[in-house]
């Protein structure tokens, strides 16, 4: 892959996480310079630190928050591609969802994602990528999902539309849709007795997403040279959003 050290910056939000910090370790091997945001800011040191990477911390997830973080994390330096790492799960039918749950699934995963398309056209004056973390419950009706389903889908049509709106600016709006990974965040999921030999079967590819599939594939939409993309969904999915295999 080309190298990016003569690129502009590339800023990852939620670069604590398991896709985010895979992300950022993936962009330094390319040789990009990087501006690493996060709530957590110990986790956020040790992600950094090895990386060189300029550090900021997200005080809070509304849109405006969001914005005015990346103005002063960035500073007037020039940005090639920001990822945008922030979520959360929240796995329950709508009626057993309390108003607070979803304000927060919400302004987690769709509100903060705003806030990155609110600063896009004055941190990307020259052109570059937006890469959201949708899901593959986006577009597929999977039971328990109401509040999580909702948001994600939010932000694919926030890209498409943010996409179109930003054509002669040069600035591109991805999403990628990942089935579930191994992380942190599914990991009480994950331990419970089954769910984790049951899930790889339920998908097509045998096997749960990794950090890294879903970091590769930011990481391509993200990349200068992929410039004739844009507004795209690309499934990061085993094929589950799309495939059914022989019983």
């Amino acid at each position: 892959m080309d190298d990016l050290s003569t690129a502009g910056s590339f800023v990852v939000l939620g670069a604590t996480g398991a896709v985010g910090s895979r992300l950022a370790q993936r962009l330094h091997a390319r040789g990009a310079k990087l501006v690493l945001l996060a709530r957590d800011e110990a986790r956020l040191h040790e992600v950094a630190a090895p990386l060189g990477a300029h550090t900021a911390l997200l005080p809070a997830l509304d849109p405006a928050s969001v914005q005015q973080a990346l103005r002063t994390a960035c500073a007037g330096e020039p940005v090639s591609g920001i990822a945008h790492c922030v979520g959360s799960l929240l796995l329950k039918p709508a009626a057993r969802t309390t108003p607070e749950e979803w304000h927060e699934v919400l302004e987690t995963n769709l509100s903060s994602a705003f806030g990155v398309t609110m600063a896009a056209q004055e941190l990307l004056p020259n052109g570059g990528s937006v890469g959201f973390c949708s899901s593959v419950a986006a577009n597929l009706g999977l039971a328990n999902h109401e509040a999580i389903a909702a948001a994600k889908a939010g932000l694919i049509g926030l890209a498409r539309a943010a996409a179109a709106t930003h054509l002669r600016r040069r600035i591109r709006f991805h999403c990628v849709a990942p089935a579930l990974v191994d992380s942190r965040m599914t990991a009480s999921l994950l331990e419970r007795a089954g769910m984790r030999d049951a899930a790889a079967k339920q998908n097509p590819s045998g096997r749960i997403g990794t950090p890294d599939d879903v970091a590769r594939a930011l990481e391509f939409l993200l990349d200068p040279a992929n410039d004739w993309i844009d507004g795209q969904v690309l499934g990061v999915d085993g094929g589950f959003g799309v495939l059914r295999g022989l019983s």
